[in-house]
């Protein structure tokens, strides 16, 4: 077996903290109520925006930035995501006052953080839609680099503008970059950067700034440009987040195996005691098999077959929940989401009723999701055909995803 380099294994194992700033007042907005705690898709443009990066990587820590006094604000508009707070189980949640810039504020912040020998992620609680492309290679270049940043090229031509409102010096656009955030870098250094600054009362725009400010302390490493995007921009207004449009798409899914003896009966990633088993290539779980076809089909990516064609001897007697998994961790990644899952069995024993909430959860448990989202019920066939005579099962499944453009 080939082994990967230490070099790689220590990147690859680094501690991630995500640093979120929150404290500012949205004024611009011109509604009285913070733009982070704003409605948008499942909860809130905060939500949304801590949900881009857990669903992205591994986070040991996440410390929200926020206004004195609005933990209990801060932290419902958090969880108005139902989803959060089991995206979040491995992970440290704080929530922490702010100061009276954002600079400040970030120092604070990363004086919370517990392991120093970590790669921080800063980003703004306004700026949701950041796609994990960009989280990903802030990360990866922050690991090897020291420092980096997701930046855009402007698309007009930019000028430097003297005081009295004339052009004082014509900037080449192509060597120019509008900056993002995720703002990635090692923390020990930066840390101690923003210690500098505060000592000498210096006021930054933001932590690339603080960095470049500071090269005795960074070993003089320059911050990594990585390409941004458009639509990671942040809210300001509130047709920023109205202009948004959200695709839905249904698809189905049906599957059929005989039931023969000598195998096990295993639905929903679920063993169930029973004289017979279903026959097929795999493990036979028509349920997750049905699943899975829904939801290639709704994301339009393929059906089961063409993922694990059964003439490859590789998937003889495969865990239908690790196929699943590996299914929706690509939908996942073309920025897909579930609404809900909605499943009829067709089987005349045995009985599926006293089995059907562990089957639920096993299957919320497959998907990263929550029960409420899954059901599934069981129908028999009145002794008719191959299902009513107890030789076969079915299973059919509706879903419904969503995607944000």
């Amino acid at each position: 077996m080939k082994k990967t380099p230490k070099s790689l294994t220590a990147r690859m194992m680094i501690n991630k903290v995500l640093v979120i700033a929150a404290a500012g007042s949205s004024s611009r907005m011109g509604l009285g109520k913070k733009k982070e705690y704003l409605p948008l898709k499942k909860g809130t443009v905060l939500s949304e925006s801590v949900r881009a990066f857990i669903e992205a990587s591994d986070f040991s820590e996440v410390i929200v930035s926020i206004p004195k006094n609005g933990e209990k604000e801060a932290k419902a508009a958090l969880l108005a995501d139902t989803e959060i707070k089991s995206l979040l189980k491995n992970t440290t949640l704080t929530f922490t006052e702010g100061g009276a810039t954002r600079q400040e504020s970030v120092f604070k912040a990363l004086c919370k953080i517990k392991n120093k020998n970590s790669i921080v992620l800063i980003h703004d609680g306004a700026r949701p839609f950041v796609s994990k492309k960009i989280i990903q290679d802030v990360i990866s270049k922050a690991q090897e680099f020291g420092a980096a940043v997701p930046a855009i090229q402007p698309v007009d031509t930019q000028k430097e503008i003297a005081p009295d409102r004339t052009i004082s010096r014509h900037l080449v656009r192509k060597n120019l970059g509008a900056v993002q955030t995720p703002q990635g870098f090692l923390l020990e250094p930066l840390i101690e950067c923003h210690k500098a600054a505060f000592q000498k009362k210096l006021e930054f725009t933001d932590d690339t700034e603080v960095w470049d400010a500071f090269p005795n302390f960074t070993g003089g490493k320059k911050v990594h440009i990585v390409e941004g995007s458009e639509k990671n921009k942040k809210i300001t207004f509130i047709q920023d987040i109205s202009k948004e449009t959200k695709m839905i798409r249904i698809g189905i899914g049906t599957d059929l195996h005989r039931l023969v003896e000598g195998r096990k009966f295993i639905l929903g990633g679920i063993e169930i005691p029973s004289e017979k088993g279903e026959l097929g290539h795999s493990d036979g779980d028509v349920l997750l098999h049905a699943i899975s076809d829904s939801l290639l089909g709704a994301s339009g990516m393929g059906d089961i077959g063409s993922y694990f064609p059964s003439e490859n001897p590789k998937w003889k007697n495969a865990d239908s929940a690790e196929l699943l998994k590996k299914i929706w961790a690509d939908i996942k990644s073309a920025g897909w989401t579930l609404g809900n899952l909605d499943c009829v069995i067709e089987t005349e024993k045995p009985k599926l009723l006293p089995w059907r909430e562990k089957i639920i959860s096993s299957i919320s448990c497959i998907l990263e999701t929550t029960s409420e989202k899954i059901f599934v019920k069981a129908k028999t066939n009145e002794k008719q055909d191959a299902v009513g005579a107890g030789n076969a099962i079915k299973a059919y499944c509706v879903c419904l995803l969503e995607k944000t453009e």
